[in-house]
């Protein structure tokens, strides 16, 4: 290809993403929000809460759903479209086991799952600290010391309450 060449198809590469910039421009927010909707992956994101009391006891929930060899983890769920991560551990503690928690700092954020994304914060129980489990998705809801956690724990939720070990 010859310089001249070369440099048409260079305007008109260029002629063509102006255009395209001009059209984009022109849509309404809304169309282009829906563009990129379809145009991008859909993903769930996954919100557990490290729980913790004034002892710095660890609250963990026996799951019905899960696995038998691994049924106790912390506090989580997925967030509901709109919501804030936080209002997500709030929600899912309140939930499952009828506590109130003030949420703290976030203490992961995991991605390069195929549907999902997980995040995790601290939180602290406020008021009463005695669980009342439904029975449905969570069969019991202890306190336990972050050095004395169950057997049947999940590898994954082990590493978070020992990132938020004081």
């Amino acid at each position: 290809m010859d310089g001249l060449s070369a440099a048409l198809i260079a305007e008109r590469d260029n002629d063509v993403k102006t255009l395209a910039a001009r059209i984009w421009r022109m849509l309404a927010g809304s169309i282009q929000w829906r563009i990129l909707w379809f145009k991008h992956a859909k993903f769930m994101i996954g919100v557990t809460g490290v729980v913790r009391d004034d002892d710095g006891n660890v609250l963990l929930l026996r799951h019905r759903f899960w696995p038998q060899d691994r049924p106790w983890g912390l506090p989580t769920g997925y967030a509901d479209k709109g919501e804030r991560f936080e209002e997500t551990v709030a929600r899912e503690v309140a939930e499952e086991t009828g506590l109130t928690v003030e949420v703290g700092r976030l203490v992961a954020l995991t991605s390069g799952y195929r549907l999902r994304v997980e995040v995790a914060y601290e939180a602290t129980v406020t008021g009463d600290r005695q669980p009342e489990v439904d029975g449905f998705e969570v069969l019991e809801a202890r306190w336990f010391p972050p050095h004395d956690l169950p057997q049947g724990l999940l590898e994954s939720h082990r590493l978070l309450i020992g990132r938020t070990v004081s």
